[in-house]
C-alpha cells in the first residue's frame, strides 16, 4: 500500500561535495537525501519511492575520523509497503518455465505457474507466454493483472531481491481482460 509520511533523518554529505555546500546548500542536501533513502527500505519495511520538501534541521555535524558531514533533514516521503493478502495490480515483466514475474509499484512478485489460473498451465519461454490447456487463456509479457500477495520475504539491503509470492486463483483476480470477460458472462455461462 502507498502512504505519504514525514521523516527526519541524517544524510551523509561526501567530502567531494563540501565545496558545493557554500554555493548551493539546498541542492547538495537534496541530492544526498535522494541518494541515501530513495529506493531503500526504511525501519518499518516500506520502500521509499519518492522524497520531496527536504528541509535542513539545525547544523550539520562531523564524526571524528570520518570525512563525511552529517546533516539532519526533514522531508515527506511516498512509501510502498507490501502487506500479506493485499490486492495489487501490475504488469507481467517476465515469463519463465515456473511462472510469471509481475511488477507492481517499485517491486516484482512471482505468480507461480500453479497460481496463474484454475487450469493446467503450459509455459512457453520463447514466446514469453503461459497458456491454459482447457480455457485457452494466455498470459504474456506486458499484460496487466490483478493478484493477491500470499507470501512475503523482504530483502532490506537489496529491495529488488525481495521474494513476493502472488496468486491469481481466486474470483476477481487474473489478467484484467479475463476479469472483464467473467464479469460480462451470463449466470448460465458462469456455471460452465
Amino acid at each position: 500500500m502507498y502512504m505519504l509520511t514525514k521523516a527526519e533523518k541524517d544524510v551523509q554529505i561526501a567530502p567531494k561535495n563540501l565545496g558545493a555546500l557554500e554555493d548551493d546548500f539546498q541542492s547538495v542536501i537534496e541530492q544526498a537525501t535522494w541518494a541515501n533513502y530513495e529506493g531503500q527500505f526504511n525501519s518499518d519495511k516500506a520502500v521509499t519511492v519518492l522524497i520531496r520538501n527536504i528541509e535542513p534541521v539545525g547544523y550539520g555535524h562531523i564524526v571524528h575520523g570520518e570525512g563525511n558531514v552529517y546533516q539532519t533533514v526533514r522531508f515527506e516521503q511516498l512509501v510502498f509497503k507490501p502487506v500479506i493478502n493485499e490486492l495489487v495490480e501490475g504488469e507481467v515483466v517476465e515469463v519463465t518455465k515456473f511462472g510469471a514475474f509481475v511488477r507492481f509499484g517499485p517491486l516484482d512478485g512471482l505468480i507461480h505457474i500453479s497460481q496463474v489460473m484454475d487450469d493446467h498451465v503450459d509455459a512457453n519461454v520463447e514466446t514469453q507466454t503461459l497458456s491454459g490447456k482447457e480455457t485457452k487463456r494466455s498470459l504474456s509479457v506486458g499484460d496487466r493483472v490483478r493478484a493477491r500477495i500470499v507470501g512475503l520475504t523482504l530483502n532490506e539491503k537489496t529491495p529488488q531481491d525481495s521474494r513476493i509470492a502472488l496468486t491469481m486463483r481466486q474470483p476477481g483476480l487474473g489478467k484484467l481482460s479475463w476479469i472483464e470477460e467473467d464479469r460480462n458472462k451470463t449466470p448460465a455461462e458462469a456455471e460452465n
